[in-house]
């Protein structure tokens, strides 16, 4: 890896790595702070900083496995797992609140291991960030075996859960002020994450009026598959006082432990084997169920593929009298395996959906499958397992933007920079971690954060402040937020042709006050611009703008970009001076912002 050097307090980088940190094109991807901009300097010699205290919103819960928790194969039920999950969740959100808390919804589960009998489940629930009446929790699983000391992770969730007053009221949150790297983390990507929940339904209905109607039955030979009316599975529960806490509503915990509980039934019957679950859809809670109710919980294998099968499971209220009508509760969609003696899955039979609605469910099946491995390769890799540029389509537009701002803010939200150099008003920072070497260029600009916000985060005027920028042309308008543009910059030192890069530029208003405003890039694949001779196609994995507002006129405009190892090996002689060059260049975007500003002013008053 390449480092570094102090040349009479400069620092020396390639020409290349100037390129990307000026004009946000060459990649960068980890994480800056959330809420306050301000960064740490570091001094020689200074001492470090006390380690903060703890979460007072953390709770630790350990269960050992007993074989009343387990199934045939001596392993822990996922249902008994859910139970546990939510409880300490909900034990969290309750601490922060306090008061009565209830679950709202479940991002996806994917669950890594099976746990069995006699082993330890440790699980960490925390608040991560806290909106008005709800706020999202995150929960991490563990198991231990006490005989070995061995630890491994089971699986990572998120829960949005809803403080209650009395009579079933909202109650309004006290904000949460993060302390340690990780909690800022968390913090600032936990209004992304809302952000995708938002949309998760409008993302399925999408790409179904895209898809072609044919299922995937009608393209393969569905001789020897199994009618899907014979997975059905009907079962009623009497929620009991046990099964709810202290106003009478039924755990959240329960009710997924009942319906994965069917859901084993009916995937066990498509394949005649005891299943193993391996994930749960994002789902949520549309209602609430007392102590007394009973639920009825329906289940039926929706699809399945070569190795796996969906199956969609829904819960339904009713009190005493029959005569009122059922309250739909909740609708889940589960994946199941079924694994053979060395632990590898098994071809499972097709299934032969039902005409009308089973079909339906049979299309949207195959929908959330893809839907599904698209989140999980986009969301949950880690930034070096995740290729620069990333196919970009309808089924994984709303991950990708997703990726790209939490980057971003990830990147904001370390802690460790330290100030390179310091011209006027311009600060540069920098911050050397694994394989990546990242910038940070700030400053204080006399302007609206709205509006330097709205100028910065449109890349076809770019060029009028930055001279890397030759052109920029807006390719798509995904949505209102989130473009993908064509840009062109100029030639690099050791190259004979101009840079081309295919950038997704995501920008994000503040969810809340000190949040800041955020414009995201990153590089994505599209078919329509394949790489072309007359230039080098150049990719970006994380770059962008933060700019908080420090009065009604004034901005703190800051920079970020990370250079991946590749760009790194261009360590030559002869490139000195990149601190000038970053700071004339930013020099130039303040004369771009202040010059735009007095336009606005004067067409107002015109």
């Amino acid at each position: 890896r390449c480092l570094l050097k102090m040349v009479k307090g400069n620092f020396i980088v390639p020409e290349e790595i100037l390129s990307f940190c000026c004009n946000g094109l060459q990649g960068s991807t980890s994480p800056p702070r959330a809420g306050e901009p301000g960064e740490r300097e570091e001094a020689p010699g200074a001492m470090a900083s006390p380690s903060p205290a703890r979460n007072p919103t953390e709770v630790q819960m350990s269960q050992l496995v007993l074989p009343c928790h387990t199934n045939h194969r001596g392993e822990l039920s996922a249902g008994q797992l859910l139970k546990w999950i939510d409880t300490a969740a909900c034990l969290s959100a309750e601490r922060h609140a306090g008061c009565p808390c209830v679950t709202a919804s479940m991002d996806d589960i994917y669950f890594e291991h099976t746990i069995s009998v006699g082993q330890v489940v440790n699980i960490k629930a925390k608040v991560n960030r806290a909106f008005n009446s709800s706020m999202e929790v995150g929960i991490q699983v563990s198991y231990e075996d006490l005989c070995s000391g061995k630890h491994c992770s089971i699986c990572k969730a998120y829960a949005t859960f809803v403080a209650q007053g009395p009579l079933g009221s909202k109650v309004r949150l006290k904000p949460l002020t993060p302390q340690t790297e990780e909690e800022k983390i968390e913090y600032s990507i936990a209004a992304e994450r809302r952000r995708m929940r938002l949309v998760h339904k409008d993302t399925l209905k999408d790409l179904l009026t895209r898809s072609p109607q044919e299922t995937e039955l009608e393209t393969r030979d569905g001789s020897g598959a199994v009618p899907a009316e014979k997975t059905r599975v009907e079962s009623v529960e009497l929620v009991l006082p046990p099964h709810a806490n202290h106003q009478g509503n039924t755990f959240g915990g329960q009710i997924m432990a009942w319906m994965e509980n069917v859901a084993t039934i009916a995937a066990s019957r498509l394949c005649h084997a005891h299943p193993t679950l391996r994930a749960i859809e994002m789902f949520h809670f549309r209602g609430p169920s007392q102590v007394g109710d009973r639920l009825v919980l329906k289940a039926i294998v929706n699809n399945a593929f070569k190795n796996s099968m969906e199956v969609g499971v829904s819960a339904e209220a009713y009190g005493q009298e029959m005569s009122v009508s059922r309250r739909h509760i909740n609708s889940a969609f589960m994946t199941f395996v079924v694994l053979d003696q060395e632990g590898h899955p098994r071809t499972l039979p097709m299934v032969a959906p039902e005409p009308g609605d089973g079909e339906r469910r049979y299309r949207e099946a195959s929908a959330r499958k893809k839907i599904r491995l698209d989140r999980k390769y986009v969301v949950s890799c880690k930034q070096t397992e995740v290729p620069l540029s990333v196919p970009w389509d309808q089924s994984n537009k709303v991950y990708l933007s997703y990726n790209n701002v939490s980057a971003l803010k990830m990147l904001m939200a370390k802690a460790n920079w330290a100030l390179a150099r310091e011209k006027e008003k311009v600060r540069m920072y920098t911050l050397e971690e694994d394989k990546f070497l990242s910038f940070r260029i700030e400053m204080s600009v006399c302007i609206a954060a709205s509006r330097a916000f709205s100028l910065l985060s449109n890349l076809r005027r770019r060029h009028e402040w930055d001279s890397h920028y030759v052109s920029a042309e807006l390719v798509q308008k995904v949505d209102d937020d989130d473009m993908i543009y064509h840009v062109v910059s100029q030639k690099l030192r050791h190259e004979n042709k101009p840079q081309d890069f295919v950038i997704l530029a995501s920008r994000r208003k503040p969810c809340s006050k000190g949040d800041p405003y955020v414009v995201a890039f990153r590089s994505v694949t599209l078919p329509t611009h394949p790489a072309r001779a007359e230039f080098t196609r150049g990719e970006t994995l994380c770059s962008g703008f933060c700019i908080w507002p420090e009065s009604e006129e004034m901005s703190k405009v800051a920079y970020y970009n990370q250079a991946m190892p590749g760009y790194l090996n261009y360590v030559t002689t002869n490139v000195a001076g990149l601190s000038s060059d970053i700071c004339s260049t930013f020099e130039a975007c303040e004369k771009f912002l202040m010059k735009n500003k007095e336009d606005l002013i004067s067409r107002l008053q015109d």
